[in-house]
């Protein structure tokens, strides 16, 4: 962890869905930080507690969840450190846009077809600030142009089936990003575009990172994307972390059987050992249900290198300087 300022840590999350059956956990003792200027990825497959955490974040956890445990510190521009799980529901209405920003998965779901790409963007600046109507037009045309989407002003009036997904993943940028949040939530920012739109969109990110020296926290499930954007890498199993590592660390010496996997399954990825004829390799089964885990170590049933010693609870260790795994046969026999 470098030694600029940490804008938010999160100390032992944990949250829980109710259902017939009773409570589900669906995220498990998640700890992390995330300071300023600094890109921390979570990854995994899908269902492995990503866009969950990031929900947690934002206080807008669905009618069923809930978080059961756990700290959520977030230190704001006055310098004051909020635990953003008990605050209320309106306190959290103006720390959402303003101080933290999220991009959410699909901007044609998340983006309103019935309002204009500008007003959208505008309502931002109508919720947060004393700007008048003026004022805030040329504010979302200005954004629009940071966010380079072409003859700008025209485009204030359009609605978002009149724009190509990556013009609209635009938009999306430019509403979390026109209050200049300390910190921005990615939550697959790039999933549905083509290759080329999303080098663009990744670029920009960067640029206004830099720019406004904002925290951002990338969730993917594209190690590609991972090894490209981010400083550090936590990797997320059945709700919760596998393997915490710098990106260089993490790509060069994968540690966790999970991990590893993720990166035998992309092409050109370093550290890692393939098949004997070079093919990429999946990782057999799929993540557990919720209400059915397995005891002790929760990639057990997909893990080639599982033993008797893994039914037991696993803790996260250090393995080296800022390397953390959750697998009690690191060294010995963890390896799928």
């Amino acid at each position: 962890m470098s030694e600029r300022e940490v804008i938010l840590a999160i100390s032992g999350l944990q949250t829980e869905f109710k259902s017939r059956g009773g409570s589900v956990r669906a995220v498990r003792d998640l700890n992390f930080n995330i300071a300023a200027g600094q890109t921390l990825a979570l990854v995994g497959e899908s269902g492995s507690g990503k866009s969950v955490t990031s929900l947690a974040i934002m206080g807008l956890l669905p009618q069923a969840g809930y978080i059961a445990a756990g700290s959520v510190l977030y230190k704001n521009r006055r310098g004051e450190q909020l635990d953003l799980v008990n605050q209320s529901a309106a306190q959290m209405r103006q720390i959402r846009g303003a101080e933290i920003a999220m991009i959410f998965q699909e901007p044609m779901t998340s983006l309103n077809p019935l309002f204009s790409i500008g007003d959208q963007i505008g309502e931002m600046l109508l919720l947060h600030t004393d700007l008048d109507a003026t004022a805030r037009a040329a504010k979302v045309i200005e954004m629009l142009e940071l966010v380079e989407i072409p003859a700008a002003a025209s485009r204030y009036h359009d609605y978002p089936h009149e724009l190509s997904g990556g013009m609209r993943q635009r938009v999306m940028i430019a509403m979390a990003m026109i209050l200049k949040p300390a910190l921005l939530i990615a939550d697959e920012p790039t999933t549905a575009l083509d290759v080329t739109i999303q080098a663009q969109i990744l670029d920009l990110m960067r640029r206004l990172q830099k720019e406004l020296n904002m925290a951002i926290l990338f969730i993917t499930h594209d190690m590609g994307v991972v090894a490209e954007m981010a400083d550090e890498v936590a990797v997320m199993y059945a709700g919760e972390i596998v393997e915490q590592a710098p990106v260089q660390q993490l790509f060069m010496r994968p540690s966790h059987p999970y991990t590893q996997g993720l990166l035998k399954s992309i092409p050109g990825a370093g550290g890692i050992t393939r098949s004997e004829d070079g093919r990429l390799q999946a990782i057999p089964g799929s993540i557990p249900m919720l209400n059915a885990m397995p005891k002790g170590c929760s990639f057990g049933p997909r893990c080639a290198g599982f033993v008797s010693g893994c039914q037991d609870s696993v803790e996260l260790a250090v393995t080296e300087p800022l390397h953390w795994v959750r697998c009690s046969e690191i060294g010995v026999n963890a390896h799928v």
